[in-house]
């Protein structure tokens, strides 16, 4: 590897795998969701499903990707096949960034379906931090933007 390609995989391997970390589970909260009020309503688990919550598109995998993926194909053949390649190479590096992106960002959530004591059910997606089987008896909080179930 030459001396310019150990820093640019190093600061891409940081930017695709720090680009979008985001926990969204039933003990985080954010910023905004301190210091106000959120509803409280109890329950009975009825299901508790395994997902696999993905993480938006903040363009920094496929962005990173393209730049590394355009100048590595650059380097290929002479002439006008340096052009086809850094293209080639920008496409096939947006591809690559974007799927690592979020597979390094992908994170275990869990579906909990819940029988509220008024009769009603709901179902809540959030990160798989906190252990749910049916039977429990939880807690539905509802604020301004978010929705989580706790014990």
């Amino acid at each position: 590897m030459g001396a310019f390609w150990k820093p640019a995989a190093a600061v891409t391997a940081a930017l695709i795998l720090g680009g979008c970390a985001y926990n969204a589970g039933g003990s985080t909260y954010r910023g905004y969701e301190t210091m106000g009020e959120q509803n409280v309503r109890f329950g009975v688990v009825e299901t508790v499903r395994e997902v696999r919550i993905q993480p938006g598109n903040t363009g920094v995998g496929s962005t990173a990707g393209a730049f590394i993926g355009g100048i590595a194909g650059s380097h290929v053949g002479g002439g006008s096949g340096e052009i086809v390649g850094a293209i080639a190479g920008t496409v096939l590096g947006s591809i690559l960034g974007y799927n690592i992106e979020h597979q390094a960002n992908e994170v275990p959530g869990v579906e909990v379906t819940v029988l509220l004591d008024s009769g009603k059910y709901v179902a809540v997606v959030q990160q798989a931090d906190e252990a749910f089987r049916p039977g429990d008896r939880v807690r539905i909080l509802t604020g301004p933007r978010a929705i989580r179930v706790t014990h």
